[in-house]
């Protein structure tokens, strides 16, 4: 299993949320998050400075081994062309209320 993790645009949220669930995976952790900024030039009082930070949301969901490819490429396509994305193991998963581990889990 692996936690696929995307930043992305607030207005992404649907596109990236029908692509996880084309492949049936439903559970999803949503949060609004500074993430990295577009480097704009803003005037602050009389000093240009650059966005450094934007306001954006972090997806993640733990996926299938054999699915995170797929769902890699569908979420990049509904995103397009804004957000990065990356995946990181996931060694094992607790449902506390029933006690499944592992894929069960999942």
């Amino acid at each position: 299993m692996k936690t696929v993790h995307a930043m992305i645009p607030a207005h992404a949220l649907d596109a990236a949320r029908r692509a996880l669930e084309r492949h049936a995976v439903l559970g999803m952790t949503v949060a609004e998050v500074l993430g990295p900024g577009n480097g704009q030039r803003t005037v602050q009082r009389g000093q240009v400075l650059r966005d450094v930070f934007a306001p954006c949301l972090r997806l993640e969901a733990i996926v299938h081994d054999e699915l995170v490819d797929r769902v890699l490429d569908e979420i990049a396509g509904a995103v397009h062309p804004e957000g990065r994305l990356w995946v990181t193991p996931v060694d094992t998963v607790l449902r506390v209320r029933t006690g499944e581990r592992g894929e069960d889990a999942v």
